[in-house]
């Protein structure tokens, strides 16, 4: 199938133009347009060769809308022109115990990423989805609901579903108080979501300017933080924080804000280690955890939750050659909340 996309074709140069096959339809394959992509930092970071060697030529994306054009013999899950989603990954193992119990992101085996992978053949390489076309199996793909706006539903695929799914995990809801640091692509879907759960949600945020954006998504408190001792008076005050910010941070003061078996979620990924003062988790039997996307039933259940609350990301729809642009501007935080690529425009 050819396929007309956004390349990087070394660590070191812009992307450009990119033409490729996808593989034909297996039995159980789905094949779609893709209508949106959205541009995830972690695309800039594989692109850039920052997280260590990557594959090129590399189609970054894995944030992808579209519609179902084409579906293989046995395929029972999708019909020809419905919407359709596909995120982090598009394989694993699906035997081990992670896979089987609907955990794919886990999979004991590695599951397969979107891009920047091989697929499980081991020679295939795995383009992303900043281009028009897609083949998937349809066991890794999910349904969009048609009430939601699509360029807002593409980075629910990442950004959506890795603030969703520990808000879930530690049983976010009424009674609950959840603190999000950093309002970006991250943070705002995790404000969203954990007000629509009915948790009393916290900004921490270093701008000030973001007030009036968090509390329009649902934010009931919004704290500025310039140093540790902004976060004192907050002392022994909440169940669950989640750490949406990829910068080298000071945990410690953050982790004092847990109340008794609070925990503290990391989600964006620093450039170095944590230090962590083991007495601080020992008061208040505090926790410190991480987590990682969603599997695949978590993620049709979240896009559910959001037709039912009418939830997309706040996005910034670009044209493909605004692609090198987009990238600088997320690198300075220069977006509310999402690129996202009009890959119609291919």
């Amino acid at each position: 199938m050819k396929t007309k996309g956004y390349a990087a074709l070394s660590a070191k140069t812009e992307l450009v133009p990119f033409e490729f096959d996808r593989r034909s339809l297996r039995p159980r394959d789905v094949a779609l347009d893709i209508y949106y992509a959205g541009i995830c930092h972690s695309d800039i970071h594989q692109a850039r060769e920052e997280w260590g060697p990557s594959t090129f030529p590399m189609v970054p994306g894995h944030e992808i809308v579209g519609k179902v054009i084409e579906i293989g013999s046995q395929v029972s899950k999708f019909k020809v022109g419905e919407l359709i989603g596909v995120g982090v990954f598009v394989d694993s193992c699906r035997n081990c115990s992670s896979c089987l119990a609907g955990l794919e992101q886990y999979c004991l085996e590695g599951m397969t990423g979107t891009y920047n992978a091989l697929e499980r053949d081991g020679k295939t390489v795995a383009y992303g989805g900043y281009c028009d076309k897609f083949v998937i199996d349809e066991d890794y793909a999910v349904h969009v609901p048609q009430n939601l706006e699509l360029a807002g539903v593409a980075p629910l695929m990442c950004a959506g579903i890795t603030l969703y799914s520990p808000l879930k995990n530690w049983n976010t809801g009424p009674g609950k108080k959840v603190g999000v640091m950093g309002l970006g692509g991250l943070g705002h879907m995790g404000v969203k979501f954990a007000h629509a759960l009915g948790a009393e949600t916290t900004v921490f945020s270093h701008s000030p300017a973001k007030e009036s954006d968090a509390k329009k998504m649902g934010a009931d408190h919004f704290v500025v933080v310039k140093d540790s001792k902004d976060l004192k008076s907050l002392s022994k005050s909440f169940d669950l924080i989640l750490n949406t910010v990829s910068a080298d941070i000071d945990l410690d003061a953050y982790l004092q804000c847990l109340k008794l078996d609070g925990t503290l979620v990391v989600i964006g990924l620093p450039g170095k280690p944590y230090s962590i003062n083991a007495g601080t988790l020992l008061d208040q039997r505090r926790s410190l955890a991480g987590s990682m996307i969603g599997g695949i039933a978590q993620l049709q259940e979240m896009l559910n939750f959001c037709e039912t609350h009418n939830i997309v990301s706040d996005v910034e729809v670009i044209k493909p050659d605004y692609i090198n642009k987009a990238y600088e501007r997320t690198v300075a935080s220069d977006v509310k909340y999402r690129f996202v690529i009009d890959t119609k425009s291919f």
